[in-house]
Order: C-alpha cells, then sequence, then structure tokens
C-alpha cells in the first residue's frame, strides 16, 4: 500500500531494528514524514542508552533523509480538539501521542502506529504495519 504517512515512534524503532512488515512498507510508501515530537522521543531514548552516540547518529540521519514536520498554531488548534474529544470519550491518551495524532490530522497523513489508543482520536486515519 503505498501513501503519505506519519511514523510515531514505535515504528521509526522497529525501522531501526529492520523490522521485516516496516521495511516492507516504507520501500513502498510515496511520502514518509517524522513528527517533531517523535524525535524529542528518540532522542530521549539514545540519551538513556547504552549507545548514546551510535543512536544520536541514526536520528541524525533519518532527519537527512525524512520531512520533519512541526507543531504550530494550527496544530495546537487541532491538539484541542482532539484532547477535548478524548476527554468528553473518557479516553486519555499519552500527551505526546495527541500532539503526534494531532499533526496527522492536520496534515491528512495515515498514522503508522502499532499503539492501540489512536483507534479513540476522531477522524484519526492509522495502520500499524505489523507482520500478518
Amino acid at each position: 500500500m503505498s501513501g503519505r504517512y506519519l511514523l510515531d515512534t514505535n515504528i521509526v524503532i522497529a525501522l531501526f531494528a529492520e523490522d521485516a512488515a516496516v521495511m516492507k512498507e516504507i520501500e513502498t510508501a510515496s511520502e514518509i514524514f517524522i513528527p517533531s515530537i517523535t524525535l524529542g522521543e528518540l532522542y530521549y531514548g539514545a540519551q538513556s542508552s547504552n549507545r548514546t552516540r551510535k543512536n544520536i547518529d541514526r536520528i541524525d540521519n533519518l532527519q537527512i533523509k525524512n520531512a520533519i514536520l512541526n507543531c504550530d498554531a494550527s496544530t495546537a488548534a487541532q491538539y484541542g480538539t482532539v484532547k477535548m474529544k478524548l476527554k468528553e470519550q473518557g479516553r486519555p491518551i499519552p500527551e505526546n501521542d495527541i500532539w503526534i495524532a494531532s499533526l496527522a490530522l492536520q496534515h491528512k497523513l495515515m498514522l503508522v502506529s502499532r499503539d492501540k489508543h489512536f483507534q479513540y482520536v476522531t477522524g484519526l486515519a492509522r495502520i500499524s504495519w505489523e507482520l500478518a
């Protein structure tokens, strides 16, 4: 399935691990975007790891090869709507994931994530890229 995708942190980690399902889908994607929030989570993970320099180099290389989406005022407005709908449903999700979902909605991108809680975000197109 080719398309325009926004990658969640767990998918980038799977990409770094050369996960077969993710590698296969990446090859056919027409456009890949990385949220700046994902970069922050990855840098935090790199700083917490035993291979800090190697992991930071991977993240830096990822940035060079892919478009990074940053949050702006439109993202913030989308965030407010998403968070309120989740609150009304009684379905809170992690703050960073609300920002990531908001970027996907704002830019009309398919979010690729293995986190099931994204199913509660109204109007969000999501796929997981897991082995069948």
